[in-house]
């Protein structure tokens, strides 16, 4: 057994873990953090996955002891006060989904997408999202509700121009 110590949602989380116990795993039955959905154990799917430090990955390719020291941040801490983050908004705004099993996973994808890129393009979202698969949707609605919230969070951002 190792110990583990994570920022997890905000709350700093301590146990013991076998050392090949994933993060997806430890979450979910350690940690009761449902929303982080195994969908594949490949990676493939993309279900899995949360932020590491506030970069995107499968949740399902990372140890827990890994993972040790890090801030994990999953679908139930991207809420703030009660107020969906723009991301779960917007897939609730453009029926961004139709079972929900993939949802987390893209969200939480397309969290480090409009960190690194706040206006993509169509084509830019379809590249960003292209490591989690959803299959019922054909995308449409998922692309429509990651473009929903960018300009979501675009009118929310101050412009540095318009202090001048």
């Amino acid at each position: 057994m190792a110990q583990v110590s994570l920022t997890v949602n905000g709350k700093v989380r301590r146990a013991q873990v076998e050392p090949r116990t994933l993060l997806a795993h430890f979450l979910r039955e350690q940690l009761n953090l449902t929303g982080t959905h195994i969908g594949c154990d490949t990676s493939q799917c993309g279900a899995c996955t949360v932020l590491i430090d506030g970069r995107s990955a499968k949740s399902c390719t990372v140890f827990a002891v890994q993972a040790d020291g890090s801030t994990v941040t999953t679908i139930e801490g991207l809420a703030k006060d009660g107020a969906l983050h723009p991301l779960q908004q917007g897939f609730w705004e453009e029926h961004g989904l139709q079972c929900g099993y993939c949802t987390p996973g893209m969200i939480m994808s397309a969290v480090t997408l409009l960190a690194d890129n706040p206006t993509p393009t169509e084509q830019q979202i379809r590249e960003g999202i292209s490591g989690n698969f959803c299959r019922c949707t054909g995308y449409q609605h998922i692309v429509n509700a990651i473009q929903h919230a960018a300009k979501t969070i675009e009118s929310r951002t101050p412009n540095p121009e318009s202090r001048r």
